[in-house]
């Protein structure tokens, strides 16, 4: 463009040119937003004890992130803690970007009073997100905060816009701080039940919601906690459902939802009940006793208190979360991130490539308990393995380290690695053969869910797949004694983190990494390694690459 633009110019005007010329590239280019974080510790009293917070910027929970699609996130985060620290963000993304992704297989923690700054795009996304510190078990101390990703202003968005947008990060909690905790699982020990739950940082009674008589809001859930399921409701409210971590779903209107470990849905409600105050209540799902928590909905033209017991949740009834799962389906005529509708991409009519099974397992191993997938214990080296991989460092891990089906043999610690090809079209069958619910995330990819049931999966369960209006999504649930499918087209190079939302399990090995490979180095396949890229371990002292 420059030169053409210059071509049509006086000498006299040239200069004038090019620089109108830059402002046309510089004008198309997608919008840059710009965050600075200073992490630090600080007092937190979430339950009425004194505990040693993380906080961003001074809070607790972190700010939350607005960003519209395809913007460019310029994220500056300053560790002021004593230990190193990352970030990662959950459900974005990260296209053709793995080195940003903020998990240590991945990203080189920031050091003790230093920065890194995160440079990503929210390309193609829409929807309800966050991030969290991934490293350690800083996850039990704070942290975290919401992301959202608005449609852009032309591409019609399935419902009207809200009265109000808010945040609700919702998780269990300790009384203990996350030292202990880790110190804790080091020792081969298992986590006790929670403590108690948080609503956006806050204990019993300690969150309220202002609304108006006669408007709708959009809640944004996550389930940012350690180890429990948990059932979201509002007294007397119903929820209609409009998205699920960067799909608009079908409106299917609830009474309570359950949000799993690493979860975010978005739901709309009215406030259509008479001027008073009622009650936000969140409980676990699946243990004895069940934990609640509540927070208040306070009208305001409230004539009194909440007052009487919270209204009771589904406590341990696996066939109820099952049904409702299975509810939530893509609303095919809506526009995702782009003006073509979602069902456009006809996922269940493209033959399948190949079929990955993964199945939990839990043992001791050396008299401490661990955790794996298809029997391999992750343990993390110390170099990211993406860097190990860019820069060709032997030693570091095995493709294909982890088997593609599970073995049935006994459990034993590895850098587990399973190689997939770039553009493949996978099936992957997560199967539960344990007594408690499982959930996975896998970093750079939204997925379709096909399918989920009790017993055992067989090639015959491909029969009961949905193959028109699965809904996709990054955290997927396994019920116990159960299994889940997913459809995932392979078109993210790089090496993205499939982990357990089980926060233990995954700190003790129920993790490990997809490799998506090709031989190509263009540019539209991968980028290349970022030039501000931290280098440790073994990858310490080289280049990354010239400006």
């Amino acid at each position: 463009m420059p030169l053409i633009l210059a071509g049509k110019c006086s000498v006299s005007a040239l200069l004038f040119c090019f620089a109108a010329s830059l402002f046309a590239i510089v004008g198309a280019e997608d919008p840059y937003r710009f965050f600075n974080w200073n992490v630090t510790y600080g007092d937190i009293y979430p339950l009425g004890v004194r505990q040693r917070g993380i906080l961003i910027n001074g809070q607790f929970p972190g700010p939350d992130i607005h960003s519209v699609t395809n913007d460019n996130l310029i994220v500056n985060v300053f560790n002021s803690l004593d230990e190193p620290f990352l970030l990662s963000w959950n459900g974005i993304q990260q296209r053709r970007n793995s080195y940003v992704d903020g998990v240590y297989g991945t990203t080189c923690p920031i050091p003790p009073g230093q920065n890194y700054t995160y440079i990503m795009q929210v390309k193609d996304q829409i929807g309800s997100f966050y991030y969290f510190p991934s490293l350690g078990f800083h996850k039990a101390a704070g942290g975290f905060g919401g992301i959202r990703i608005l449609s852009r202003p032309r591409i019609p968005v399935p419902f009207a816009d809200p009265d109000g947008d808010y945040t609700m990060l919702i998780g269990d909690w300790y009384k203990s701080n996350h030292t202990v905790l880790r110190a804790q699982l080091d020792g081969g020990k298992k986590l006790p039940l929670a403590d108690g739950i948080l609503i956006n940082g806050r204990g019993p009674n300690g969150y309220s919601l202002t609304v108006e008589q006669g408007k709708t809001y959009r809640l944004r859930i996550s389930n940012v906690g350690l180890q429990n399921s948990l059932n979201f409701r509002i007294q007397n409210h119903k929820m209609k459902l409009v998205e699920v971590e960067g799909t608009h779903t079908l409106q299917t209107t609830y009474s309570s939802l359950d949000v799993h470990l690493g979860q975010s849905y978005s739901v709309l409600f009215t406030a259509d009940q008479p001027g008073q105050d009622y009650y936000i209540v969140v409980s676990s799902r699946f243990t004895s006793p069940v934990i609640t928590t509540t927070g208040v909905l306070h009208y305001s033209n409230s004539a009194g208190p909440v007052s009487g017991p919270p209204p009771g949740g589904p406590t341990i009834q696996v066939d109820w979360s099952l049904n409702q799962a299975r509810s939530i389906r893509t609303n095919l005529t809506a526009s995702g991130p782009r003006p073509n509708p979602q069902g456009s991409y006809h996922y269940g009519m493209i033959n399948t490539t190949r079929t990955i099974i993964f199945s939990s397992d839990a043992a001791q191993v050396n008299g401490k308990q661990r955790y794996a997938i298809n029997s391999v214990s992750f343990i993390p080296q110390d170099t990211p393995l993406k860097l190990a991989d860019f820069f060709k460092i032997q030693g570091v891990f095995k493709e294909n380290s982890i088997a593609s089906k599970p073995y049935g043999g006994g459990i034993y610690l590895d850098t587990s690695v399973l190689t997939a090809d770039y553009r493949s079209y996978v099936e992957i069958v997560f199967v539960n053969d344990e007594d408690i619910l499982q959930s996975y995330h896998l970093d750079g990819y939204s997925f379709f869910v096909v399918g989920m049931d009790g017993g055992q999966w067989t090639p015959a369960s491909r029969d009961g797949y949905n193959l028109r209006d699965g809904v996709a999504r990054s955290t997927i649930q396994v019920y116990p004694k159960s299994w889940s499918a997913i459809y995932i087209p392979l078109d993210n190079v790089g090496m993205w983190n499939l982990r357990s939302e089980y926060w233990a399990r995954q700190y003790l090995g129920q993790q490990m990494y997809l490799r998506v490979y090709t031989t190509s180095t263009s540019l539209r396949d991968e980028y290349p390694i970022p030039k501000n890229a931290l280098l440790c371990g073994r990858a310490s002292g080289r280049h990354t690459r010239p400006l």
